[in-house]
């Protein structure tokens, strides 16, 4: 699998339009996310890397790859620099997440090695296969990108911070065309800044260059509301939540091993059932429902009810504000419900809090994994939160 030449096949595109979410028609989630409280002054905001949204292809031009210098890192330890990007695409473009892709080999880059090493039966602790793997289908970890023709209709500067205000906005748009850019590339700003300038992210406009992380990118123009039924492959399949580690696991439904002959050590069993891992943040753990659980629904740009005493007690009130779908929505741009009322898998608008800031009852995903989860888990799969 050579992931370079799908993304050169990936042309850095312009969208026909903003896709519309219905009023009346999507469901209005009545679920315990995120804890925001509601402020009166807007936080003040990291350095902004735009993030892509997602848009009707249309070729427009060929991303031109950025030549990397000679591999540096030890192909059996963990890999620093480019090295590191590479590992961290190659994860990536593997569903096994390593969260945000910045050179860094922390906590998750280690889990998502770990995991992978685990489906190809290699010891957990390796380096060696993984990084070979990585070298082979990522020679080019950089690319520069286009800033695509659709910031008007997914970029809003002026969003505001308060709920209230946020309920009677069109959409929960991005707020720069830098963290547009960012999300678009499995990256942050302040990697983004690292990559060109503090000067350029922060004053991005359509048909600007910039590098980024050369991994598919995330298009958010391609999202239309859809609502995902049940399949029946996909439905058999099963995930497990584990709040200790923050990491979803998702599994074939027939449990399989392999014995593989691991060119380190003698043979081992590839657990071969594991087919993705994603980094998550866990929900409070006085509002976690533990236990097994069917997924219900699975809907594209939620529109999600804010309830404050909700969030601090665990009980609905009466008073509450319907936040309407974007990617800058509390949950993110995929709703995943489950057969426990209120608890659900979901996107975020803050894909750096990933593992660090709790959520309040509810399984937090980065907008780039969770929109993958149709394609791996459909409504009537079972979901194990431990």
């Amino acid at each position: 699998m050579r992931f370079i030449q799908t993304f050169l096949l990936i042309p850095l595109v312009a969208a026909t339009g903003f896709s519309q979410i219905p009023p009346n028609d999507q469901p209005v989630l009545k679920a315990l996310p995120i804890d925001f409280a509601e402020t009166t002054d807007a936080p003040v905001p990291p350095p902004s890397i735009e993030k892509q949204p997602i848009a009707n292809l249309t070729p427009l031009e060929v991303p031109e790859i950025v030549p990397t210098p000679v591999i540096a890192s030890p192909i059996d330890m963990k890999p620093v620099g480019d090295d590191a990007v590479r590992l961290q695409i190659f994860l990536d473009q593997s569903n096994f997440g390593p969260g945000v892709i910045d050179g860094r080999i922390g906590q998750f880059s280690e889990l998502a090695v770990k995991s992978w090493n685990e489906r190809y039966g290699h010891p957990l602790d390796s380096w060696t296969a993984v990084n070979t793997e990585a070298r082979k289908a990522v020679p080019n970890p950089f690319a520069v990108a286009i800033v695509p023709e659709i910031t008007a209709k997914w970029v809003n500067p002026n969003l505001s911070y308060k709920k209230a205000e946020q309920a009677k906005a069109k959409m929960m748009a991005y707020r720069s065309v830098g963290e547009l850019m960012s999300e678009r590339y499995h990256t942050d700003v302040p990697y983004l800044i690292s990559l060109n300038t503090a000067a350029k992210i922060n004053n991005l406009k359509p048909r600007d260059s910039i590098v980024v992380p050369n991994v598919t990118a995330f298009q958010i123009e391609n999202l239309t509301g859809a609502a995902f039924t049940k399949d029946e492959s996909l439905s058999q399949r099963h995930a497990v939540i584990d709040t200790k580690l923050n990491q979803v696991r998702i599994y074939e439904a027939n449990l399989r091993a392999l014995v593989v002959a691991d060119p380190d050590t003698s043979p081992s069993v590839a657990n071969q059932s594991l087919i993705a891992a994603f980094p998550i943040t866990p929900g409070k753990p006085q509002f976690i429902r533990y236990g097994k659980w069917k997924m219900q629904n699975a809907v594209e740009l939620p529109v999600w009810r804010y309830d404050q005493q909700l969030l601090e007690t665990g009980k609905r009130s009466n008073n509450s504000l319907n936040i309407p779908g974007g990617p800058n929505n509390p949950v993110g741009v995929l709703w995943c419900g489950l057969s426990k009322p209120g608890i659900g898998m979901h996107g975020t608008s803050d894909p750096e809090t990933i593992g660090r800031s709790r959520s309040a009852g509810c399984i937090r995903l980065a907008n780039w994994d969770i929109v993958r989860i149709p394609g791996l888990l459909r409504p009537g799969c079972s979901v194990e939160i431990r």
